[in-house]
């Protein structure tokens, strides 16, 4: 196997890992609605319309295993639990910026909004 092969099959190993911590219809829109700042499981789901509460535990669950979120408990009564990106999930800032700058180009190209 040649540099270049070599090189291609890092590039797409590494897409592949990235892709299988944000895949799906809403892991994307969680991390953003985290940069907002920390947010209780009511509040992330008034932020993302549509999502129902069994999916947005599932999905809270899968980025908590990745380590994008942290989930904080507070003794309080009753008890609250808070979600916020971790440092690695802050890392995200810059494809997030890429990810929006390329879907405003593309409904400005494609659904002319």
């Amino acid at each position: 196997m040649n540099q270049k092969e070599n090189i291609c099959q890092h590039k797409l190993l590494v897409t592949r890992d990235a892709l299988e911590v944000i895949q799906g219809k809403w892991r994307i829109p969680i991390v953003i609605a985290l940069t907002f700042g920390e947010k209780r499981f009511g509040e992330l789901q008034r932020d993302i319309v549509d999502i129902s509460p069994k999916m947005l535990s599932q999905e809270l669950k899968a980025l908590e295993e990745n380590k994008i979120i942290t989930r904080t408990l507070y003794d309080s009564m009753p008890v609250t639990v808070e979600y916020s990106l971790t440092p690695l999930g802050q890392s995200m800032k810059k494809l997030l910026d890429e990810i929006l700058n390329w879907g405003t180009h593309f409904r400005k190209e494609i659904v002319g909004k």
